[in-house]
């Protein structure tokens, strides 16, 4: 019993203490904008390489699909034809 009371008080004031504690984690704003060649090399993103991978996987992923439906089609067809000849 006074473990469940203990549990449910530090679930009803353990949110209380969140926004303070994520304020004090939050480095302070930026007063002025930073221009990039301002920035140093390591918090720079590789956003061309990021984005030439991206739309590479997702070309790689469309020609897999489109071959996988060429190849069931043909399998369809073949199966279509032996039904065919099979009824004449």
């Amino acid at each position: 019993m006074r473990f469940s009371r203990v549990l449910l008080l530090l679930l009803v004031l353990a949110p209380a203490a969140w926004p303070a504690s994520i304020h004090a984690m939050q480095p302070p704003p930026q007063s002025e904008f930073v221009p990039m060649s301002d920035i140093p090399e390591g918090e720079q993103i590789p956003a061309f390489t990021m984005l030439g991978s991206a739309y590479g996987f997702v070309w790689v992923l469309l020609l897999g699909y489109v071959w996988s439906i060429g190849r069931r089609l043909q399998k369809v067809e073949s199966e279509l034809a032996e039904l065919e000849s099979r009824g004449k």
